[in-house]
């Protein structure tokens, strides 16, 4: 940590009704109140949003750390989602007007397992009218605010896993599972097709993400908690190394030498590890992310001191 500047990853239980870019402005503000107002220690990014209604585990880097946010974008996230059956609505959540509805009483607790089921491995999904695609350079949820629905390529995604937790039956049923899935997976989308499955329609009732690679909602703390560490001056207590949070990829040692050399962005002898692989300086900090290239280990991401 540098002084006059908070440098590390921050897991933020991200509250419904409040957007990702209104938790990084919380954050921005807590490490001004405690660095003293300078603008450029105020760097804060997250790595993957939420969406307002959901909840759960959003991860921030701040400061140098915002360098590292492109290796935070987990490949596998885990979310907790109730499902409403025999309702579709506009935005295949609770927040859209409904479009359709129909008696989901027919649906047994076997039924719903067997169309889960099904859904495990790579589906194509079309994403939303209100999710961030860019389409023709511009968002999907801002033509959608106009009302325009335009015609979507579909993508292939993973769902690792889905685990039914609850079920309700009746003529609007509720299901509640858990899903372990690749980033750029829409739940709502996974749980409008569940109900088109079934022939009674479903919309997404409330999403909760558990976990987003390393990170878990053990990790996070609520905004309230952030606020009080930016008045009091310990927001820094809560920060997780740099060096912890890229502990999923392989860490090499270096020596001085070529500790040296990556700090003025030159390559150094290769790791002999595939993938990129985090490169820490003597005193056990982390320096880099590196990936072997033409023979050499180059700097993918220089954090330096």
């Amino acid at each position: 940590m540098t002084e006059g500047r908070l440098d590390g990853v921050l897991v933020v239980d991200k509250p419904g009704g409040m957007t990702s870019h209104d938790v990084v402005a919380i954050v921005r503000r807590a490490v001004r109140q405690v660095t003293g107002g300078n603008a450029k220690s105020a760097k804060v990014g997250h790595a993957g949003t939420l969406d307002p209604s959901a909840t759960g585990v959003l991860v921030l880097g701040l400061g140098r750390a915002t360098r590292l946010l492109p290796y935070l974008q987990a490949s596998r996230k885990t979310y907790e989602a109730s499902v409403t059956l025999g309702t579709t609505t506009t935005t295949l959540d609770a927040e859209g007007e409904v479009l359709a509805e129909a008696d989901a009483s027919g649906v047994s607790e076997l039924a719903l397992c067997e169309v889960l089921k099904g859904f495990v491995g790579e589906v194509e999904q079309v994403p939303p009218m209100v999710s961030a695609v860019k389409v023709g350079g511009e968002r999907l949820y801002a033509k959608a605010r106009r009302g325009e629905v335009i015609e979507r390529e579909s993508r292939t995604v993973t769902i690792h896993d889905i685990v039914l937790e609850d079920f309700e039956p009746g003529p609007h049923a509720r299901a509640d599972f858990l899903v372990t899935c690749s980033t750029g997976t829409y739940v709502r989308t996974l749980a409008a097709d569940v109900g088109e499955q079934l022939g009674t329609g479903a919309h997404l009732r409330s999403l909760r993400r558990l976990g987003s690679g390393r990170f878990d909602i053990g990790d996070a703390v609520d905004i309230e908690e952030v606020r009080r560490r930016g008045a009091d001056g310990t927001l820094a207590e809560i920060l997780m190394p740099l060096a912890q949070a890229v502990g999923d990829y392989p860490a090499r040692r270096l020596d001085e030498g070529d500790a040296a050399a990556l700090r003025h962005g030159r390559p150094i002898p290769a790791s002999g590890l595939e993938g990129p692989v985090a490169a820490v300086d003597p005193q056990g900090l982390l320096l880099a992310m590196v990936e072997d290239r033409e023979g050499a280990a180059r700097p993918l991401a220089v954090l330096g001191a």
